[in-house]
């Protein structure tokens, strides 16, 4: 591509992204939620994370871990544990994180795993 095209691209793209990331506030009107999508989006955080970490804990190279012994298993095993038993109250991701590291780093530099 020539350069006038990626400027026209990127000018394309950026104007793009600024409409529809400013409509709602363009608009006058009042865009009501129905109560399905409203409960529907509670949800959106839980699945993305569970996206992004289940395939990073279960799979490696694009194939599921057949041997047991791979620390990210038991490092995840321990920080949902952790997790569970605060409640989710507190410091619980902060806890979390720090329940799985102190598993996942003694088993994959110590044991190799």
């Amino acid at each position: 591509m020539s350069e006038w095209q990626d400027y026209f691209t990127t000018l394309g793209l950026a104007c793009v992204t600024v409409l529809t990331r400013t409509f709602f506030f363009i608009s006058d009107q009042s865009w009501p939620m129905p109560s399905w999508l409203d409960r529907a989006l509670q949800y959106a955080p839980i699945a993305a994370i569970a996206a992004v970490i289940g395939p990073e804990i279960l799979m490696t190279q694009g194939q599921l871990i057949t041997p047991w012994q791979d620390a990210r298993l038991y490092a995840a095993i321990a920080g949902a544990m952790y997790y569970f038993a605060r409640g989710g109250q507190g410091q619980a991701v902060l806890g979390t994180i720090v329940a799985g590291m102190s598993v996942y780093i003694p088993l994959h530099v110590a044991l190799g795993w």
